[in-house]
């Protein structure tokens, strides 16, 4: 049986090859990546890595060949760049005859209104309709998203929010591909749909862990949206990416990142890490670098 995850060498699909180099063997395991130099690593492994591009479909055909189970590891940008490539990918596999199709995906992505949720709707269901067996991933939050706001905690600012008292199930992105390792090597997981979510905290409660863990108070600013993407812009942030941050604190006051569940307990065979000890680690490994 041969397995296939892209985006190997991202953020998220590395930790899913390094999970799954643990248990299968390394000429089981191909990836597809945009630029194969960047994967050089994981050749020497003798992973077998296969250059594969989201927007020319030619390339993704050669990558997929072959393949007895996909892992899609959604990739970067807007809905208008990210549903057309996730749409390549899909028909590439079918194409192939590729047998089974894992994706990570979005909490509630059919009835979510996040501003991210309109790609993984049109995934999911792109997905469906092949009639190829899949499991969906619909991940919530990954606790790394914090970085950049829990180096401002570090240098002395509060944390900032504009999301007021919507609540997150952040989980470290070690769970997460812990999470879809499991799905991708493990029979029984046909048509299944996982919500993944860690304990429900706001960002008031979030601040107060973190406060637990770095050994001093965190005080929360609450502001509006304008406020808050003034403060980011001045900050130094990008203008461009300034509508993104501001909808993730859409999406959270809105609630559509609150949502409960056991996907974790089943995919992992144990709970979710704790927030307390996932900060302590993301804490540890900012301080460190």
């Amino acid at each position: 049986m041969k397995l296939l995850v892209t985006g190997a060498t991202g953020k998220l699909g590395s930790k899913i090859v390094d999970k799954l180099l643990e248990t299968v063997p390394a000429e089981q395991l191909a990836v597809s990546v945009r630029n194969p130099e960047k994967a050089a690593k994981l050749k020497e492994r003798g992973v077998d890595v296969r250059q594969g591009n989201f927007d020319e479909p030619e390339t993704l055909d050669k990558a997929f060949v072959g393949i007895d189970r996909l892992l899609i590891v959604s990739t970067d940008g807007d809905n208008e760049t990210r549903i057309p490539q996730h749409a390549n990918a899909v028909a590439a596999a079918q194409r192939v005859g590729v047998s089974f199709i894992a994706y990570t995906s979005v909490v509630n992505a059919q009835e979510s209104q996040n501003f991210l949720a309109p790609t993984h709707r049109a995934t999911e269901q792109a997905i469906q309709k092949t009639g190829i067996p899949y499991a969906f991933l619909r991940n919530n939050w990954y606790l790394e998203n914090e970085t950049s706001s829990i180096q401002g905690v570090l240098a002395g600012a509060p944390w900032l929010t504009s999301a007021e008292d919507g609540k997150v199930g952040w989980a470290p992105q070690q769970d997460y591909a812990t999470a879809a390792a499991a799905v991708l090597t493990e029979e029984g997981h046909e048509n299944a749909i996982y919500e993944l979510s860690g304990n429900l905290f706001t960002q008031a409660e979030f601040a107060a862990v973190l406060g637990e863990v770095i050994g001093k108070e965190v005080p929360v600013q609450q502001v509006d949206d304008a406020t808050y993407s003034k403060t980011m812009s001045e900050a130094g942030l990008p203008d461009f990416l300034l509508p993104m941050l501001v909808g993730i604190q859409q999406g959270i006051r809105e609630g559509t990142l609150d949502v409960e569940s056991q996907g974790f307990e089943k995919l992992l065979g144990r709970p979710v890490t704790p927030l307390k000890e996932g900060l302590t680690q993301l804490v540890g490994a900012i301080t460190a670098n």
